[in-house]
């Protein structure tokens, strides 16, 4: 395998993991964002010890951790097709 070819390979692998982060953590978001709206409205503690900045935060921090679950799984399972597939022809 070439160098240009490797490199080429790995943009397509890194991309395909950013796109699929990417759209769990938009769904993720949307998931987190309905019941934290709601709940600060309806709920008087919530109401009363969670500003926006709370709000923004929890929202935020479901959607990042998505990105990066699912940005993990497809890096990993590159990684071990490409092992499994190095491997695999030699034996």
């Amino acid at each position: 395998m070439t160098a240009s070819n490797l490199y080429k390979f790995l943009c397509f692998c890194s991309t395909e993991a950013v796109s699929s982060g990417f759209k769990t953590a938009l769904l993720t978001g949307a998931i987190a964002a309905v019941p934290t709206l709601v709940g600060c409205r309806v709920f008087p503690w919530a109401k009363h010890n969670l500003n926006h900045t709370a709000q923004a935060l929890i929202i935020s921090a479901a959607s990042i951790a998505g990105f990066f679950v699912t940005a993990d799984k497809i890096v990993l399972a590159n990684a071990r097709g490409n092992t499994i597939g190095k491997y695999g022809k030699s034996e």
